[in-house]
């Protein structure tokens, strides 16, 4: 599992421990008193019983982690400034590398090369991961329209 965050891949809970993440994500949503919205001081407990105090900002990454998860979706951590490898953006696109270089060629995203291999901003493939699903929901919804103006699929059922 370490490996797989290393390499940025996408992580979702496994069934097994998916009510325990649920159970987690409550669990930290709670301590979040209103009207103060300060983080409560916690301690990590290390598997010799040593304690680590844990940051506000690392328990607020760590609650929206758990929430996330919660509710059956993958993540991936990814720093903020941070260069990808073109598999590394293909991954993250959940494309192939191919494909992703084709998008280069095209002009479609920035990058910069170092030598022979291309660099990608993260911040430039998450603006393009998220113009390319706007274009996604936009085309679902234009089709959805045109299948319900054309009465939809109830009369090839019956």
């Amino acid at each position: 599992m370490e490996d797989l965050i290393r390499r940025m891949t996408p992580v979702a809970a496994p069934p097994e421990q998916q009510a325990q993440v649920v159970a987690l994500s409550k669990a930290l949503a709670g301590m979040i008193h209103p009207p103060r919205r300060r983080a409560p001081k916690c301690q990590l407990v290390g598997p010799k019983g040593e304690t680590i105090p844990l940051p506000e900002s690392v328990f607020y990454v760590l609650e929206r982690v758990a929430e996330i998860m919660a509710r059956g979706d993958s993540i991936t951590v990814v720093p903020v400034g941070r260069e990808l490898t073109t598999q590394q953006a293909a991954d993250l696109l959940n494309v192939s590398r191919q494909y992703l270089v084709r998008l280069l060629d095209e002009g479609l995203m920035p990058f910069r090369k170092t030598g022979k291999h291309r660099k990608l901003r993260i911040e430039d493939v998450l603006t393009f991961k998220k113009k390319r699903d706007k274009g996604r929901r936009a085309g679902l919804r234009e089709l959805s329209q045109m299948t319900q103006e054309f009465g939809g699929y109830d009369s090839e059922l019956k």
